[in-house]
């Protein structure tokens, strides 16, 4: 079936009236949609401005009539208050779910990696491949912030060797067998670890639906215990609510400012000596405040990557 959209765009005073008149018509419900204003980094957004109400009318032998019933109920609404004329716009029906699912497509990363949308085979069987079924929770593989983590921690995993220090050379030779995600989100970086030979990974979120995703996408990928994932953040890390207190990577994809907070609630305590951890969700004037922030908790650069506005840091302790 195909559908006819209606939609109005009123003051917030305006829109609750609208939105009973359309609902008489419309079997599927009413929706409405109004623009976002953020205060800082961390806002969640406040509604602002006009309200846009849409409503689709099934496009059957009654449509003419339903229409004219329709156009008769805004007019003596209008009447009480003025009201824009609607704008009717044909709406060819088709399958939404594989509609959406055109818009996803495997995204390589660095030289081993490959994201895969779920409900794909890769296309390149040499690289590691990583499936994500896009879904609530941040980490799709196709933000920057993402990409950039994920080159970075394949970085950690150069080699088959232990965590050892080689003290004749300048840097660490790293294959972490434990890392910790810190707002794991999809899980996307914990399956990384472990994809890439990680033994064990720790995944931590504050919210329970990113969690809910994580294991789903895990099972995906084919991996059971060697995740573990739980509600929380550090606080509930170090006081040993999860199976280890630290590990030689930790990796934390999270807005900036939530960063600098988390340090002072002790992020680099999870960082075993001579461990590494990984930054990101870091816009790039923010990226001062960030390192600044690691480097009176006893971190040191050692790489700063960088993807259009957006900066991932890797640190050693």
């Amino acid at each position: 079936m195909n559908w006819l959209e209606v939609s109005l765009t009123v003051n917030g005073e305006l829109a609750e009236a609208v939105a009973d008149v359309l609902a008489r018509f419309a079997p599927n419900g009413v929706m409405t949609e109004q623009g976002v204003k953020f205060v800082n980094d961390e806002d969640e957004g406040t509604a602002t401005g006009p309200i846009t109400v849409r409503a689709y009318l099934p496009m059957d032998e009654k449509i003419e009539e339903t229409r004219q019933k329709l156009e008769e109920s805004l007019y003596y609404l209008g009447m009480i208050q003025s009201l824009p004329a609607p704008t009717f716009t044909p709406i060819a029906d088709q399958n939404w779910m594989e509609a959406w699912k055109q818009h996803y497509k495997p995204i390589p990363i660095g030289r081993r990696l490959i994201i895969i949308p779920a409900w794909l085979e890769s296309p390149e069987p040499d690289r590691v491949a990583i499936k994500i079924d896009p879904g609530m929770a941040f980490g799709t593989g196709t933000h920057p912030t993402t990409q950039l983590c994920l080159a970075l921690m394949e970085k950690q995993f150069a080699d088959d060797r232990p965590l050892t220090m080689d003290h004749a050379a300048s840097s660490v030779v790293r294959h972490p067998l434990s890392v910790i995600d810190v707002g794991c989100g999809s899980g996307i970086l914990s399956i990384a670890a472990l994809k890439l030979g990680a033994k064990v990974v720790l995944g931590v979120d504050i919210d329970p639906e990113s969690v809910k995703n994580s294991r789903e996408n895990a099972d995906t990928n084919g991996i059971g215990s060697e995740l573990i994932l739980g509600q929380g953040s550090v606080k509930e890390i170090l006081e040993g609510q999860f199976a280890f207190k630290s590990a030689p990577l930790v990796v934390a994809n999270i807005l900036a400012p939530i960063i600098i907070r988390l340090f002072d609630a002790g992020l680099a305590d999870l960082v075993k000596p001579d461990g590494a951890i990984i930054l990101s969700g870091i816009l790039s004037e923010q990226s001062q405040s960030v390192i600044g922030a690691a480097q009176a908790k006893g971190l040191r650069m050692n790489e700063k990557s960088q993807m259009g506005d957006w900066v991932a840091l890797w640190m050693e302790r």
